[in-house]
């Protein structure tokens, strides 16, 4: 590549949103590479984006918000149709769309919010969600760790946490799978999973009880009502559905090997040790850390245009990170960037550590024989451009009831 090249004019996009790319997303991240650190891909049809594949790059991006911003609206007002990803990248005023000031003040009623929730009771609920599924799975001898066990789950827990009944928890599972696929049925699930939020804030504006909602309400900081639906529905999501894949992918890799698995149930090697794996070479958000350039500027040898996409790939950087690493070479960082930096680092990253590992460990717990059916050279991948998910994880085990 010449010393700053403009790869918006380059003919074909990576298209990310191929289902070839859920299929293989390495042979799309080499691809992307090939074009140097900052490539030019495809979230939707017609929807272009620059895709960082490097980690110094993603890391001057990050520390720069005088560069960079969050924001979509300059890209939203360029934007004809509806494309079907536009639930997951319209501007909302929530801490992920925020810059500045703003940003922080979002960011401090739910770091506020989620350090009432004490660790030991948050252990209690994983536990309660794990044995009503188990109890409904068990006496089988089989299931599908992905839709009887990780969305169900998360569904379960997140849904008590911010206030609402078990009987409540299969529409946010529902609603949160479609709109993240970013398929035809994206809008569908957006619509539902905004009627869902509406529901649960009408009904804590009405009545309080010891839930994240209700906190967020009552917050010294006075959120609007406005404010606190949009704070629910980012955190919900952003909960649910990479916790989800988070759980499922290290389960996939803990079964694929079954003598890493047993060293996990005799308690020989810590649960946390495959989920920061996971983390670190197949994390559950590959590609939704995105930013927009201020103004046009040369970034890493590219001009990036003002109001296009930024898209900051983790999972491009996992991959290259796994590569070193099996080359025989440790990583020049071991660290992994699936939390993301700076500014808008995860604030609750301790919470989502805790869910998976108590998860992992409870399930193993009550069923200590989990075979897997399928290799995992063979399972197969939910599509969409933003995370790394399986369509399923089939088990078979010694029948058992909690």
């Amino acid at each position: 590549m010449s010393p700053t090249t403009d790869v918006y004019s380059l003919a074909e996009p990576v298209r990310l949103w191929e289902d070839g790319f859920a299929s293989d997303p390495h042979g799309y991240y080499d691809t992307l590479r090939a074009q140097g650190p900052i490539g030019w891909g495809e979230l939707a049809p017609g929807v272009s984006a620059y895709v960082v594949t490097d980690r110094r790059a993603a890391l001057d991006l990050l520390q720069d918000p005088e560069i960079w911003s969050h924001d979509p609206r300059p890209w939203e007002a360029t934007i004809a149709g509806d494309p079907p990803i536009l639930g997951m990248m319209r501007w909302r005023p929530n801490t992920l769309f925020a810059d500045g000031e703003a940003h922080l003040r979002y960011r401090r009623t739910l770091v506020d919010a989620f350090s009432l929730v004490e660790p030991h009771d948050l252990r209690e609920r994983v536990h309660r969600a794990v044995e009503i599924l188990v109890a409904r799975f068990g006496p089988h001898g089989h299931a599908d760790l992905v839709s009887d066990f990780c969305r169900p789950l998360m569904a379960l827990i997140f849904n008590n946490l911010f206030g609402l009944p078990d009987s409540e928890s299969g529409r946010l599972d529902d609603a949160l799978a479609l709109l993240m696929e970013g398929g035809e049925r994206a809008a569908l699930g957006e619509a539902e999973y905004g009627r869902y939020v509406v529901e649960l804030i009408a009904t804590k504006t009405a009545r309080r009880g010891p839930d994240l909602t209700s906190w967020l309400l009552d917050h010294p900081l006075k959120l609007t009502p406005d404010e606190v639906t949009w704070q629910v529905f980012l955190t919900l999501g952003a909960g649910h559905e990479p916790t989800a894949n988070l759980v499922s992918n290290a389960l996939s890799r803990i079964l694929g090997n079954q003598s890493y698995y047993s060293t996990l149930t005799r308690g020989a090697r810590p649960v946390m040790e495959a989920v920061v794996e996971v983390l670190r070479y197949e994390t559950p958000l590959a590609n939704y850390a995105i930013y927009y350039a201020r103004r046009t500027i040369g970034f890493h040898g590219v001009w990036v245009r003002a109001a296009i996409p930024v898209v900051i790939s983790f999972g491009a950087l996992a991959y290259f990170a796994e590569k070193e690493y099996e080359g025989g070479h440790h990583p020049r960082d071991a660290s992994h960037m699936s939390w993301g930096a700076s500014a808008h680092v995860c604030p609750v990253k301790q919470h989502t550590l805790l869910i998976a590992t108590e998860a992992i460990e409870r399930l193993t717990q009550w069923l200590p024989d989990l075979d897997p059916v399928t290799p995992r050279e063979q399972l197969t991948w939910r599509p969409g451009p933003f995370h790394r998910s399986l369509t399923a994880l089939p088990v078979r085990f010694t029948p058992r009831t909690p």
